[in-house]
């Protein structure tokens, strides 16, 4: 077995790979190509975590793999990382396990790369203005994808806490060739922005939907749970095309949906595609220049099976990590 460390992973794959791979990985899904169970959340009450177990196995690719992630919401305040994560790559025609990967980083790349996909889909072609909301490990590969597929010129960052802003543009500004900017308040970061990523885990809404100019198009990335919700139900009224990456998990976890539709501000059939269906081409992406377009992704292992395989092909190619036997 390959054991391949958070630099390791770092190095295998570049985010326009990472979106391309996850491109494919959202079509097998759409297409039924894909076995993807419900994660299983494993609540860690006493510690205010959660730790989630989350197999799939794609037919096309022939990627299998699981990722045990766990988000720990008093790390932060101790100095430790928000996510722990290890995705085990396990052969498909004979389920030997050929690799165990460090997967918070993984996490973040996949998530981003969503979010590259979902904007090169979703987003205006000329979008020049992006706002990030949360300046964690996520909002950086958020940032990194959507200057993969768009060529953007200012980006507004905001977060909660402060000092995460001025830290996460010193660390960003020579990975891409956008001006990042300190957003005052959330109103400073949206009321220009032709993109939108919340990579939060707030459970009230980051923005104002009032303040989202025509043409806008969200990622919606951070909240994973029923309770949790980064987006309003203004916005989500006010957009014309609702994408998700797959409808079942979006139902059963998506707080932003899940609240809006309890509340009767949408309804089911408001979900106008799965993300997999744009790029399969079944359903049209932007049609328009004035209309808002929304992203939501929990994340999907397909995600994680998919990007998992490719960075072990990448390390056998390289020599990356370390051999061990298991027997």
């Amino acid at each position: 077995m390959r054991i391949l460390s958070r630099p390791d992973v770092q190095r295998a794959l570049s985010m326009r790979d990472a979106i391309a791979i996850v491109r494919d990985a959202y079509a097998q899904l759409s297409a039924g190509q894909a076995t993807v169970p419900l994660r299983v959340p494993i609540p860690i009450e006493q510690h205010n975590g959660v730790t989630l177990f989350m197999p799939a196995h794609l037919q096309t690719s022939d990627a299998l793999a699981v990722k045990i992630v766990s988000v720990h919401n008093n790390n932060p305040a101790q100095g430790l990382p928000l996510i722990h994560a290890l995705v085990v790559v396990i052969d498909a025609p004979t389920g030997k396990p050929l690799a165990a990967l460090e997967g918070g980083y993984l996490t973040a790349l996949r998530t981003g790369a969503a979010s590259g996909v979902a904007t090169d889909l979703l987003a205006r072609r000329d979008a020049r203005v992006a706002a990030i909301f949360g300046a964690g490990i996520q909002g950086r590969t958020q940032l990194r994808a959507i200057c993969a597929v768009r060529d953007l010129e200012r980006v507004f960052v905001f977060d909660a806490i402060p000092g995460q802003v001025e830290k996460f543009i010193a660390e960003m500004r020579d990975q891409v060739s956008a001006d990042l900017r300190v957003a005052a308040s959330p109103r400073d970061a949206v009321r220009d922005a032709d993109v939108i990523c919340t990579a939060t885990t707030s459970k009230q809404p980051v923005f104002d939907g009032n303040d989202l100019k025509p043409g806008a198009h969200i990622n919606a990335i951070g909240a994973y749970t029923p309770a949790m919700q980064e987006v309003d139900e203004i916005t989500l009224r006010r957009a014309s095309k609702i994408a998700v990456d797959s409808r079942v998990a979006a139902l059963a976890e998506a707080g932003d949906l899940i609240i809006a539709i309890k509340n009767g501000a949408i309804n089911k059939a408001n979900i106008y595609a799965e993300i997999g269906e744009i790029a399969l081409g079944k359903k049209p992406g932007r049609e328009r220049d004035d209309e808002i377009t929304y992203f939501k992704s929990v994340g999907n292992a397909a995600q994680d099976a998919s990007i998992a395989r490719a960075i072990y092909d990448a390390a056998l190619k390289t020599g990356a990590g370390i051999e061990v036997a298991l027997d």
